[in-house]
């Protein structure tokens, strides 16, 4: 590795550092502050998921995902599985959540998903500039957060559309964290056996577990989702009283 990535330098064990970049604490301040506006309830979900979102990029989590893939999958779960659910519940009021529906939300996602996890664009955030670091976990974190908002928007009155959404992001989440698993050989460079070693795992040995992570509880919680929409869809409607 040639460049210092935003979160530094891969760690040896027990090296691991917080991230105390101005600008990043700079932002996550502003969003906190910004929660306050809201009203209480809005804002105490929106607190709450401005802290997860420093829990995955100022916590240890940031310098531990220089080194291993699979801290990077934990790191992305913080993001689109703990923050934006949380900073969704403040957003479902906004006129695009209202009017956007659930299939666009998904869509744009799982091609962020996607895109981010190619080997090319993953090896992009590791350079020295940050701006690819930046780009993606933003975009991973504004489309998480529409497409959970347009979840509990539209839940109530689009229960069997919602409940297609669910399905289709826990599927491609569960490819996407198979074919990680699967893999005869690991797809990311910037991990490589002097970085992972250290750590106890081989590269593939670190791609298989990031995979499954991503697999699994990745997955999960959509189809908890999944099953509430379906439970909703299925429910025998009240008949009017003569």
């Amino acid at each position: 590795m040639t460049e210092i990535p935003f979160c530094g330098l891969p760690p040896l064990p027990g090296m691991a550092t917080w991230n105390t970049h101005p600008v990043l604490l700079a932002v996550l301040l502003a969003g906190a502050a910004g929660s306050l506006c809201l009203g209480r309830r809005e804002a105490g979900w929106s607190l709450a998921g401005w802290g997860m979102l420093a829990v995955a990029l100022v916590s240890p989590l940031c310098s531990l995902s220089v080194a291993l893939f699979s801290v990077r999958v934990t790191q992305h779960l913080v993001v689109v599985l703990a923050a934006a659910p949380l900073l969704a519940m403040a957003a479902t009021r906004l006129r695009l959540v209202r009017l956007g529906g659930v299939a666009l939300p998904a869509v744009g996602f799982a091609v962020l998903l996607w895109l981010w996890h190619l080997p090319g664009p993953y090896a992009a955030t590791f350079a020295g500039d940050g701006i690819a670091y930046w780009l993606m976990h933003l975009s991973l974190a504004v489309s998480a957060t529409w497409f959970w908002a347009a979840l509990v928007r539209h839940g109530p009155t689009r229960p069997l559309g919602t409940a297609v959404a669910a399905l289709a992001t826990a599927i491609q989440m569960g490819v996407l964290g198979a074919l990680l698993t699967f893999a005869p050989r690991p797809l990311y460079a910037v991990h490589a056996p002097d970085v992972t070693l250290p750590w106890g795992f081989t590269p593939l040995e670190d791609q298989q577990l990031g995979g499954l992570l991503m697999w699994v509880p990745g997955g999960l919680l959509f189809v908890l989702v999944l099953g509430a929409g379906l439970a909703l869809a299925l429910r025998p409607q009240a008949r009017p009283v003569a």
